[in-house]
C-alpha cells in the first residue's frame, strides 16, 4: 500500500511539472507570435538575439527581456529604437501575465491599440510614445489599475482621452503630438509628477491643477480655455428663472419700453452698416484698379533687401515684400496648408501681415521669425535661385509633409508662384545644433551622452527618410548642423528636408553627375546625406566648424588620426567630463566611414543607426555598471 502510495505521489509531481513546463511553452509561443508580428521578416543581430521557440526567454536572456529575480517569469520587454515597421499584438503579448513593463518608443509601428492590452492585468509601464499609432484608444487601458507611466506622444491617436480619474497610482500621462478631441478628464493632478496633452484638438476648460502643471502642457489645443491658458472660460448662462405664470401681464408692460428702444436701436445699426458695406465696395473697386496698373510680380519696398548691411530689425514681411498683383489664375488665398493642427483658417495675406524677424540670409534665399495673430512662431524661409519648377515644388513639399517622424520637422504651409516661394516650419525657440556647438551657450554644457543621443536620433530619423524616399530619389541636399533644430524638450528635429538638391560638399558627385545613370545618381545623392551626417558627427566629437577660411576639418581629423594623436580630435570639454574615449574612438570611426572620398565606400544610413546604437548600448550598460 505504501509503494502505490509513493508512486501515485511521484506521478502527480511528473504531471504537475509537465502541466508547469506547457504553461511555460505557451507564453514562449505567444511571445515569439508577438515579435513576428512587431517585426515581420526582422533578422537578428546576433545568437544572442533570442525570440525563438526552441529557447527560454528568461534563462537565455532574450533581447530586451527582463524576468523576476526567480528567473522564471517575463516583468519586461523593452524593444525601443529599433525600426520595427510591424503591429502591436497585445492579445499575444498579454499570454505574459507578469508582465510589467512594455517599452517600444521610437520605432515606426502602426494600427491600432486592441482592447487586448487590458488583459495585462500588471502593467505599470506603457511607453509608445514616437510611433505611428492610429485611431481611438482602447476603453480597457482606462481600467489598468496597477498604471504608473503612460507614454503615448508623438502618434497619431484620435478619439477621446482615457478617463484614468480612478488610476490612483498614475504618475505620468504623457500624450502631446496626437489628434484627440473632446474634453479633459478630471485626473488626480495632486498626485501626478508629468501631464502634458500640448498639440492636439481638445476643447473645453482646462480641470483643477492644484497649482501643479504650466501652461506648456496645454498648448496647441486652440479650444482649451481657463488658467493656467491666457484665454479665459466663458461665464456659463445663468440658471433660467422660474417665474410666475399670473405675472406676465405686469412683466409685460414693464419691457415693452425696452422691447421698443431696442427696435429702434437695431433700425439704426443696420442702416449704418448698409453705409459702411457701399463704402467697402468702392474702396474694392478702387483698389483693384490701381492694381491692375502695377507691374506683376512681389516687389521689395524696403532696402532691408537691396542693401547688404545685415540687419535684422523685426518688421513684417509685409514691410519688405508688396503683394501688387498674382499669376493668372493666382488668389492671395494660394497658401496651401499642410497641418491644420495650428494653422487652421490661415491666408496668405495673414502670413505676409504678420510681424517677422530676418534670422538670417543664406545663399538660396533668406529665413524669418514670423508670429501669427494666434501666437504661433513661424520659421518661414523665401526661396530664390532655386532651378526647379512650381510643379516639382509642389509635389516634392506635399510628399515631404506626408512622411512623418518624431525628429524631422515637417513643412506646414507653402506659396508657389512662378516668382517668388515661401515654406513655413514651426518654430523651435531652442535653436540650432550649430549654436549649441559654437553660439553664445557654450558647448561645455553639451555633455557625451547628450551628443551621442543627439548623433542616434538624426541617423535613425535619416534612415527613415531615405527610405520612405528611395523610389522618389528625394535626399535631405543641405545636411548641416545648422539644419539640426532642438525642439521644446530638447529633442533633434531635422529642418529643410528635401529643400535642396545635394550641395557641393561631395566633389565627387558634382563632378561625376554627367557619367552616372539617374538610379545611380540618386544613389550618390543619398550617400552625399551620408558624408553630411559624418561632417557632424566630426563637429560633435570635435567641438569645432568646418569654416570657409581654409580650415578644412575632415583633412585635420584625418592628418591627426594618421600622426596618432587621435585624442587631440576630441573636444576638451568632453575629455574633462570624464567621456569615455573608447567609445568616442569608435564613434570617430564612423564618422570617417561616412566622410569617404568614394560615395560607393561609404555605409548607407541603416547601416550607421546600427553602429550608433550599438555605442548607446555600451554606454547604457557602463552606466548601469556605475551604479
Amino acid at each position: 500500500m505504501r509503494v502505490k502510495l509513493i508512486w501515485a505521489f511521484f506521478i502527480a509531481i511528473f504531471l504537475f511539472l509537465l502541466l508547469a513546463n506547457s504553461e511555460e511553452q505557451e507564453v514562449i509561443n505567444a511571445l515569439v507570435t508577438f515579435m513576428d508580428k512587431l517585426a515581420p521578416g526582422y533578422v537578428p543581430r546576433d545568437s544572442t538575439w533570442g525570440w525563438n521557440v526552441s529557447s527560454d526567454p528568461c534563462k537565455d536572456k532574450w533581447h530586451g527581456v527582463r524576468c523576476h529575480s526567480d528567473n522564471k517569469l517575463v516583468m519586461s520587454v523593452t524593444l525601443e529604437k529599433l525600426n520595427f515597421g510591424g503591429s502591436l499584438d497585445a492579445g499575444s503579448l498579454c499570454i505574459a501575465k507578469s508582465l510589467q513593463m512594455l517599452s517600444l518608443k521610437d520605432n515606426t509601428l502602426h494600427g491600432s491599440i486592441s482592447e487586448d492590452i487590458g488583459k495585462c492585468k500588471l502593467l505599470t509601464h506603457l511607453f509608445l510614445s514616437g510611433n505611428q499609432f492610429s485611431g481611438d484608444l482602447p476603453i480597457s487601458i482606462a481600467k489598468l489599475s496597477n498604471m504608473k507611466r503612460l507614454y503615448i506622444s508623438d502618434n497619431h491617436l484620435t478619439g477621446e482621452l482615457p478617463n484614468m480619474v480612478h488610476v490612483s497610482s498614475l504618475i505620468s500621462f504623457v500624450a502631446q503630438n496626437n489628434n484627440f478631441t473632446g474634453e479633459i478628464p478630471s485626473y488626480d493632478f495632486s498626485n501626478l509628477e508629468e501631464f502634458n496633452v500640448s498639440d492636439n484638438n481638445l476643447h473645453g476648460p482646462v480641470p483643477d491643477l492644484r497649482g501643479q502643471f504650466h501652461a506648456d502642457s496645454f498648448s496647441g489645443n486652440p479650444n482649451l480655455c481657463g488658467e493656467p491658458l491666457s484665454n479665459a472660460c466663458p461665464p456659463p448662462p445663468p440658471p433660467p428663472e422660474k417665474k410666475d405664470k399670473k405675472s406676465f401681464p405686469n412683466d409685460l408692460s414693464i419691457y415693452s419700453g425696452y422691447l421698443v428702444l431696442g427696435l429702434i436701436t437695431l433700425i439704426f445699426l443696420t442702416f449704418k452698416l448698409l453705409c459702411r458695406f457701399k463704402t467697402k465696395e468702392k474702396e474694392l473697386e478702387v483698389e483693384k484698379k490701381e492694381k491692375a496698373q502695377e507691374s506683376v510680380g512681389i516687389v521689395a519696398k524696403t532696402s532691408e533687401i537691396s542693401n547688404s548691411n545685415g540687419s535684422k530689425n523685426g518688421t513684417g514681411i509685409i514691410s519688405e515684400y508688396s503683394l501688387t498683383s498674382l499669376e493668372s489664375g493666382m488668389t492671395t488665398s494660394g497658401l496651401v496648408l499642410l497641418s491644420s493642427r495650428t494653422l487652421r483658417g490661415l491666408q496668405f495675406e495673414d502670413l505676409l501681415g504678420a510681424p517677422a524677424e530676418l534670422i538670417r540670409r543664406g545663399k538660396h534665399g533668406s529665413l524669418y521669425k514670423v508670429m501669427l495673430d494666434n501666437g504661433v512662431l513661424l520659421a518661414v524661409k523665401r526661396i530664390k535661385d532655386w532651378g526647379i519648377s512650381k510643379q516639382d515644388f509642389q509635389s516634392r513639399m506635399n510628399l515631404i509633409a506626408q512622411v512623418k517622424h518624431p525628429h524631422v520637422l515637417p513643412p506646414v504651409a507653402y506659396y508657389c508662384s512662378q516668382q517668388e516661394k515661401l515654406l513655413a516650419y514651426e518654430y523651435m525657440q531652442n535653436g540650432s545644433l550649430f549654436m549649441l556647438l559654437y553660439g553664445s551657450q557654450s558647448g561645455h554644457s553639451f555633455d557625451w551622452v547628450s551628443r551621442l543621443n543627439v548623433a542616434a536620433k538624426i541617423a535613425e530619423a535619416l534612415t527613415y527618410m531615405h527610405e520612405e524616399f528611395l523610389e522618389n530619389g528625394i535626399a535631405h541636399g543641405n545636411l548641416k548642423s545648422n539644419n539640426i533644430l532642438f525642439d521644446k524638450n530638447m529633442d533633434p528635429r531635422i529642418s529643410e528636408y528635401g529643400l535642396m538638391v545635394a550641395e557641393n560638399q561631395d566633389q565627387f558627385v558634382i563632378s561625376h553627375n554627367k557619367g552616372l545613370k539617374s538610379k545611380d545618381l540618386i544613389a550618390a545623392t543619398f550617400k552625399a546625406d551620408v558624408y553630411s551626417f559624418g561632417m557632424i558627427l566630426l563637429e560633435l566629437l570635435s567641438g569645432k566648424v568646418n569654416k570657409n577660411d581654409g580650415f578644412d576639418l575632415v583633412k585635420w581629423a584625418n592628418s591627426v588620426v594618421r600622426e596618432e594623436w587621435t585624442i587631440e580630435v576630441f573636444d576638451k570639454s568632453l575629455i574633462s567630463q570624464g567621456a569615455s574615449e573608447e567609445r568616442m574612438m569608435n564613434l570617430l570611426q564612423v564618422a570617417l566611414k561616412c566622410l569617404n572620398p568614394s560615395p560607393d565606400d561609404r555605409p548607407s544610413m541603416s547601416q550607421v543607426v546600427v553602429m550608433t546604437n550599438a555605442l548607446i548600448e555600451e554606454e547604457e550598460k557602463s552606466i548601469s555598471f556605475e551604479t
